[in-house]
């Protein structure tokens, strides 16, 4: 059963391709450079490289559907998604990330960078980034296991999430910036994301400027 707000839809989902799981670049060095980047170029990303990013945020790692980040009783209240305005060979549109598929599926046409950047209070480099990741939470999934406490397990599981798509940036020569100024209700309408899903944090990423 799936735990998605989302019903299943004739709309058939995009594979990503598969990510890589070594790299030249340690996590020592990783975390040596680890900055926050906000001049983020224009250019277009690869399919491989959002779905890497993505992967590095929430992917599935093992059989048991573990993920790169920790989830309090593996219960995984985030969802993901990315808004892309500028990936080779996808369409423009808001795409929620389906771990168990290494997959995207379409929430939403056109590209809504710039509405995005006005709900994040007039950010340029969300208007001007390629893609940019968005984190929400499903506290219903944590909170009838552990109560109000698995609101703050959510938060935390956010912060984990988004430090791995700064080490993957990293390691990919690219760079990231994490976004905590934005309008909450604005961002939900913009993404279209469901009332009962509040947006928690926000990555712009690309190529570094």
């Amino acid at each position: 059963m799936s735990l998605s707000l989302y019903a299943d839809t004739a709309v058939k989902n995009i594979r990503l391709p598969k990510p890589d799981t070594k790299s030249r670049v340690s996590v020592e060095q990783a975390l040596n450079e680890r900055r926050t980047e906000r001049l983020i170029g224009e250019p277009a990303l690869s399919l491989k490289e959002a779905g890497q990013l993505l992967w590095a945020a929430q992917g599935v790692t093992d059989g048991r559907g573990y993920r790169t980040a920790p989830s309090a009783g593996a219960l995984f209240p985030l969802e993901t998604y990315v808004a892309a305005g500028n990936v080779s060979g996808l369409e423009p549109g808001v795409y929620r990330y389906i771990p168990a598929e290494h997959a995207l599926a379409l929430i939403k046409k056109g590209d809504v960078r710039k509405e995005l950047s006005a709900a994040a209070m007039g950010q340029r480099v969300v208007a001007n980034a390629p893609i940019t990741i968005i984190f929400s939470a499903v506290y219903p999934r944590i909170t009838g296991r552990y109560g109000d406490r698995g609101i703050m397990y959510t938060h935390m599981e956010a912060g984990h999430a988004g430090q791995n798509i700064y080490l993957q940036a990293v390691s990919m020569g690219m760079a990231t910036v994490a976004v905590g100024a934005f309008d909450e209700k604005q961002a939900q309408k913009v993404l279209g994301v469901p009332a009962g899903e509040p947006v928690t944090y926000v990555f712009p990423a690309g190529k570094k400027r």
